[in-house]
């Protein structure tokens, strides 16, 4: 139900541009009412370079949300699932929490136990802890964390303004922070980040390499932020989710989708 705009088409029809303070915003077209059946314009974006590990930190000011709506952004390698996924921002809806999922090949999996190194053991206490599987299923769910803050995606994110979020993907494992406006370590606004100074409250998300070995699961990572309409996860959840009509009808309407628009300050990665 989505039609990606290319980068002349998405900012002659102003869905796509740098605001005077420097904010970039993309959006989902919201002043076009459509034909049944017809795709909505949209806006996906992917980094030319791809990354093999690193620090990614992600400023956003407004994210997408509304019924239908399902925003992301994550990295993922070659020949999926072989090259990998990590989720850092998702979610569907009118839901308030944010999900981070790891998608792989047979062999990876969550470890919250005893067993795992104690510095990835401390997210399951922010967030709630899904399916431990990553890999391959007939729902293609993968492994993941939803976060129990309350502000962590939707509108009440937005009307806090935003976060910053972090995902760090070492040899040692992949760990995703959510730091609300007002809580961000100032190492990060230093442009100086030490994740091993950031405070575990706000560690969301963590998968050990005992459990998950990165270097076998994850490679060559381009970088996508994207929003895209019902689908998978939006379509099939439409109605649980108490929004109106079907999905594919919602759709139709622009009005529905005035909600639908990234307000990010900045992508920063970091090796």
């Amino acid at each position: 139900m989505v039609n990606y705009l290319d980068a002349n088409a998405a900012t002659h029809t102003g869905l796509a541009y740098v605001q005077n303070d420097g904010v970039v915003v993309m959006k989902v077209d919201n002043s076009t009412d459509l034909p049944n059946g017809s795709p909505r314009n949209s806006i996906r974006i992917s980094s030319k370079k791809s990354y093999d590990g690193g620090l990614f930190i992600f400023d956003i000011l407004n994210a997408p949300y509304g019924c239908g709506v399902w925003p992301a952004f994550w990295t993922v390698g070659p020949n999926w699932p072989n090259g990998g996924e990590i989720d850092i921002f998702e979610g569907v809806h009118l839901g308030p929490t944010n999900q981070m999922t790891l998608h792989t090949q047979v062999g990876c999996a969550t470890d919250i136990s005893s067993a795992a190194p104690s510095a990835f053991r401390t997210a399951s206490s922010a967030s709630t802890v899904g399916t431990t599987d990553c890999g391959p299923s007939p729902t293609n769910g993968g492994c993941y964390f939803i976060d129990k803050s309350s502000t962590s995606y939707g509108e009440a994110l937005n009307s806090s303004g935003g976060a910053v979020i972090a995902m760090e993907w070492t040899a040692h494992g992949v760990k995703i922070w959510n730091f609300p406006r007002g809580h961000v370590p100032r190492d990060i606004t230093l442009q100086t980040p030490i994740p091993a100074l950031w405070p575990q409250t706000y560690l969301k998300a963590a998968w050990a390499s005992t459990s998950c070995p990165t270097t076998k699961y994850f490679k060559q990572h381009s970088i996508t932020i994207d929003t895209t309409l019902c689908g998978d996860w939006a379509g099939a959840t439409y109605s649980r989710a108490g929004c109106p009509g079907t999905c594919a009808e919602h759709v139709m309407t622009g009005a529905n989708f005035a909600n639908a628009a990234w307000k990010i300050n900045s992508v920063s990665i970091y090796k």
